[in-house]
């Protein structure tokens, strides 16, 4: 038997494995590529929703807070344009009741006729008020406006039978006057001013001035006298007359209501009606007011009630907007207008206020 050994058969040898051809290896490089490619498509996607969520749940954030916003400006606008009082809650026990007249009496603001019986017809209706305070500080304006001020404290007195007293600051004249006169007593300072009692109607000619600038004035009426006391034109004599006969009996008005809310305590004179006034202390002496004294005077002394209590109308926070942002220019505007024209007016502006 031969041991020898025998050579290797190349034939029995294992062969090597075939090396992968490019056509087999392609397939594989695509899909590996494939699902990298699907991989950050998928990541990118998630980003997009992620951010598209972020942005919803921030845009719905921002459109709850405006919708916040918006509720509360208008629950702002709804309480700043209500009008308020001085008294929010009636105090349980006995007080007197306070309402201020400040300013030039007018159709509009606090010193109109609508603000002022506002705030009367609350004071009154309170039975624990048991008396009214009127406290004044104004110059006068409008007859209409006082008139129905007047009539209205005069309707409140019979229906509630509670006194009204009128409480003189600085100034207390012309169609403020005729408003203090339907108080039963009325209180002053030594030094206020009160009285004039009379009518004027303001306004300004311009003829002259126009015929020196060469204007023409054209203007054209239907009416005979629809175009009187135009300030481009000359005022005739009957004009004249006829206007003056107006404040004459706007002037007997005035001068009625005093002698019928004063009664025996005026000491009339020939200047008493003609539009003089006087300081607080000659007041009381030709009996345009009963004496001197002050809200708490007249509280304490006379109602027995020093607990005042103020129902004054006040001005609403879009007012006080509106004038620190300009309005009261376009407001001040129109009363300078109003000066040029010829609106009948109880002397608002026309009495000096001395300095305090």
């Amino acid at each position: 038997m031969n041991n020898d050994p025998q050579p290797p058969n190349p034939l029995l040898e294992a062969a090597p494995p075939a090396a992968a051809s490019p056509a087999a290896a392609a397939p594989d490089r695509a899909g590996q590529e494939n699902r990298s490619s699907d991989a950050r498509s998928g990541e990118a996607m998630e980003r997009v929703l992620t951010e598209l969520i972020r942005d919803r749940r921030a845009e719905r954030r921002w459109r709850s807070v405006f919708r916040l916003a918006w509720l509360l400006v208008a629950i702002a606008l709804i309480w700043a344009l209500t009008p308020t009082r001085g008294l929010s809650t009636a105090p349980a026990g006995p007080h007197t009741a306070l309402v201020d007249l400040r300013g030039e009496i007018q159709a509009e603001g606090l010193a109109s006729a609508e603000a002022l019986m506002g705030g009367l017809r609350e004071a009154f209706s309170n039975p624990n008020a048991r008396a009214v305070v009127l406290r004044i500080n104004s110059p006068g304006g409008s007859p209409v406006q006082a008139g129905l001020v007047n009539d209205e404290i005069r309707r409140l007195k019979d229906l509630h039978q509670k006194k009204v007293y009128a409480v003189v600051e600085e100034i207390c004249a012309s169609g403020a006057y005729y408003i203090a006169v339907a108080a039963d007593e009325i209180y002053v300072d030594k030094a206020s001013l009160v009285g004039s009692i009379g009518v004027l109607m303001e306004g300004f000619g311009f003829v002259d001035l126009m015929g020196k600038l060469g204007v023409e004035r054209r203007l054209i009426t239907a009416g005979e006298n629809k175009g009187m006391l135009d300030p481009f034109t000359p005022q005739s004599a009957r004009e004249r007359e006829h206007t003056q006969a107006l404040i004459n009996q706007i002037h007997q008005q005035f001068i009625s209501v005093v002698k019928e809310g004063r009664g025996a305590r005026l000491k009339a004179t020939p200047d008493t009606f003609s539009g003089l006034f006087w300081n607080g202390e000659e007041a009381v002496r030709l009996g345009l007011a009963d004496a001197v004294g002050s809200v708490d005077f007249v509280a304490r002394e006379k109602v027995q009630a020093p607990d005042v209590v103020d129902y004054s109308p006040r001005e609403n926070v879009a007012e006080r907007l509106a004038k620190r942002f300009g309005a009261s220019v376009g407001a001040g505007a129109l009363m300078a207008l109003r000066a040029m024209g010829t609106e009948p007016r109880w002397g608002a502006g026309s009495t000096p206020v001395p300095a305090r």
